[in-house]
């Protein structure tokens, strides 16, 4: 027999480190044929540090994201950024790249405010041009450049963000993050009785990004992280005996495949935090975190038969079945 079930995980999460320290820090170049040269620390490990980084660069400097080139990692010319851990490097190096990009366009625009007799407030970047009052001068930002190399000014701007936090006391009061991430995940699962499988049918997953920096990876974030979840609510398992390891090789340690993955239908919710770049926040870790528990929750619901340790695999199950039909009295 199959039965179907429904169950709702919800989380919150702090975005970087436990009322510490969490600096960032960037470097920004205008090239002498219009590329922009950016530097940080943030390494990118598959999660699109990097292209969120050069979107921020681009949105500030009115420039195309084709000529910005980031350098990422390279302890050789990069300042620290820090770990890429805690959902932290769009929030905190996107800042750190945010506020480099100002600095160098300040150069610009007043270079650019004495061609055109305006006020520096008046100007800004758009296009490969300068524009004035929400209109497009015939000044590009190629002649403006050209216009600063021959004066020796340095088209260079640097950025460092840490987020406001407080430590904690010995009471455990404090402001350990500056801002936090929430999402809800749903989840409709489907149990085999007879062998006390799971199928993971559809997941619903709504997250609070803040601002969606670039909704694709967004979107893709919230999906590996919801099979990501799958394993840790079904499959994945270190098996210990006496210290040692019992599945140290992955013929034996279970992850979800392509073939695993449900229906997901990420639902990315917009609330912008004031503090971070263009109102984005991080979507590394919550995306993982309430899906085991939208499982867990769809499987008693299913059975009517509550699992406290993960994962929930068949054999637990089919126990758990074993033992409900014992305590059963015969009427019922």
């Amino acid at each position: 027999m199959k039965k179907r079930g429904i169950g709702v995980g919800c989380m919150w999460y702090g975005i970087g480190n436990t009322g510490a320290p969490n600096p960032a820090g960037a470097f920004l170049d205008f090239l002498e044929d219009g590329t922009v040269l950016v530097l940080t620390g943030c390494a990118d490990i598959g999660q699109g540090s990097s292209t969120a980084l050069a979107q921020i660069a681009a949105g500030e400097l009115g420039v195309n994201i084709e000529d910005i080139l980031v350098v990422a990692g390279d302890t050789g010319v990069s300042p620290d950024a820090g770990a890429t851990s805690a959902s932290r490097q769009t929030y905190i190096s996107g800042n750190a790249v945010l506020l480099a990009a100002r600095q160098a366009k300040e150069v610009l625009l007043q270079e650019a405010a004495g061609v055109l007799g305006a006020a520096a407030s008046e100007l800004g970047l758009g296009g490969g041009y300068v524009w004035r009052g929400g209109e497009r001068t015939p000044v590009t930002v190629k002649d403006i450049l050209a216009r600063c190399r021959q004066k020796g000014k340095l088209t260079l701007g640097s950025g460092w963000f840490n987020p406001l936090t407080t430590g904690l006391d010995e009471a455990g009061q404090g402001v350990p993050y500056a801002t936090y991430s929430y999402a809800t995940q749903v989840a409709e699962v489907e149990v085999d009785t007879e062998t006390g499988k799971v199928s993971v049918l559809r997941l619903a997953a709504a997250h609070d990004v803040g601002r969606a920096v670039n909704p694709q990876a967004v979107e893709g974030q919230i999906e590996g992280g919801c099979l990501m979840g799958i394993g840790y609510a079904l499959l994945e398992e270190v098996k210990v005996d006496r210290g040692r390891v019992g599945n140290p090789r992955y013929a034996e340690y279970i992850l979800p495949m392509s073939l695993d993955a449900p229906e997901i239908h990420a639902i990315i919710v917009e609330d912008p935090e004031p503090t971070g770049p263009y109102g984005a926040k991080g979507v590394g870790e919550p995306a993982l975190i309430p899906t085991a528990a939208a499982i867990a929750n769809a499987v008693a619901d299913a059975l009517g038969v509550r699992f406290y340790d993960l994962p929930v695999t068949p054999e637990k199950i089919l126990a758990a079945l074993t033992a409900e039909g014992d305590h059963k009295s015969p009427d019922e």
